[in-house]
C-alpha cells in the first residue's frame, strides 16, 4: 500500500535547542490521525518541517513516496498536501464563498481577480461553474452552506475555522494537515468540526493528520491512530484505547503524581 507520508529521523534545531529529536512515524491512504503532546512539545515544529516551512536539521520527509525535505512549500502542495494554521488567514472584508473560490492547489494561473470576477458575473464558462459549485459543495459537506454569504469578520472563531478547513479542501488535497483547528472553540461546534473532518475522510478517502492538545478531547472524537510527542521525542503511536491506557502518555499530561501539573509562573 502506498505511504501518503513518512517521516524518518526528523529533527530540528534552534541554535542549542534541539526541538524536534529523532521523530519518525507514517501514515496512509484515509487514515485520520491525532498528534498529540503537552504544549511545547515540537507539534508545530514537526508540521512545519513537513509542510517546508521551516528545514529540519536531519532526517526525510516523504510525502506521496517523493522527498520533500529540501522543497518549498509550493512545490509540497502540488504534490496534493495542505495544511491550515493555528490562527486563521482569512480575507476578512470578503464573503465565506469569495474566500473559497480563491485560486488553490494546481488553480494559481487564473489568478484571484478572475476567480472573484467569475463569482460576480452573470454568465460564466462552465469550469467557473464547476468551481462555484465546488465551492457550495465544500460549505454542504461541512454543514454550514447558510454561511456562503456573510463577511468572514462577522464570524465566530470556530465558524472561521470551518471555512479555513473549507478553503483547504478546495484544492482537493490527498492529504491534509490540520494545526489545532478546534483551539478555542465552543464544545459542541468543536465536536461539530471533528464530526465533518471525520465523514469527510469516510468519503473522500484522504489523509488527515491532525494537532491536539486536548488529550481527553481528542481521545472521544474517533480518529483512527494517535502519535504522541513528549518534549520532543515521540511518547507512543497506538490506538485511542491504548493511548488511554498509558501510563507515561498520563505522567506527560499530568505529571507523575497523576495531579495536574502548576503552571510556572
Amino acid at each position: 500500500m502506498k505511504t501518503v507520508l513518512r517521516v524518518k529521523g526528523l529533527r530540528k534545531e534552534f541554535g542549542g535547542l534541539i526541538a524536534v529529536e529523532d521523530v519518525s512515524f507514517e501514515i496512509g491512504p484515509g487514515e485520520f490521525v491525532g498528534l498529540i503532546g503537552p504544549n511545547g512539545c515540537g507539534k508545530s515544529t514537526t508540521f512545519n518541517c513537513i509542510s517546508g516551512l521551516l528545514d529540519q536539521t536531519a532526517g526525510t520527509v516523504e510525502v506521496f513516496e517523493q522527498d520533500v525535505s529540501t522543497k518549498r512549500p509550493d512545490e509540497i502542495q502540488k504534490l496534493g498536501l495542505t495544511r491550515t494554521f493555528q490562527h486563521t488567514r482569512l480575507w476578512r472584508r470578503m464573503t465565506v464563498i469569495e474566500n473559497l473560490m480563491v485560486p488553490s492547489r494546481n488553480q494559481f494561473g487564473s489568478g484571484l481577480t478572475d476567480s472573484l470576477q467569475a463569482l460576480l458575473r452573470p454568465h460564466r464558462s462552465s469550469a467557473e461553474e464547476e468551481r462555484l459549485d465546488k465551492a457550495y459543495s465544500v460549505l454542504d459537506q461541512l454543514e454550514v452552506p447558510h454561511m456562503a454569504h456573510n463577511l468572514t469578520s462577522e464570524l465566530s472563531g470556530g465558524q472561521s475555522k470551518l471555512v479555513d478547513i473549507g478553503r483547504s479542501m478546495m484544492g482537493d488535497p490527498e492529504l491534509l494537515l490540520l494545526d489545532e483547528p478546534v483551539a478555542g472553540v465552543a464544545g459542541p461546534l468543536a465536536m461539530k468540526i471533528f464530526n465533518n473532518l471525520r465523514n469527510i475522510v469516510d468519503e473522500t478517502g484522504i489523509s488527515v493528520l491532525i494537532i491536539e492538545h486536548n488529550m481527553d478531547f481528542i481521545l472521544r472524537q474517533g480518529v483512527d491512530r494517535i502519535i504522541v510527542m513528549n518534549e520532543g521525542k515521540i511518547l507512543m503511536q497506538g490506538t485511542p484505547d491504548e493511548v488511554r491506557g498509558n501510563r507515561e502518555v498520563i505522567e506527560a499530561y499530568l505529571g507523575a503524581t497523576g495531579e495536574p501539573q502548576e503552571e510556572e509562573t
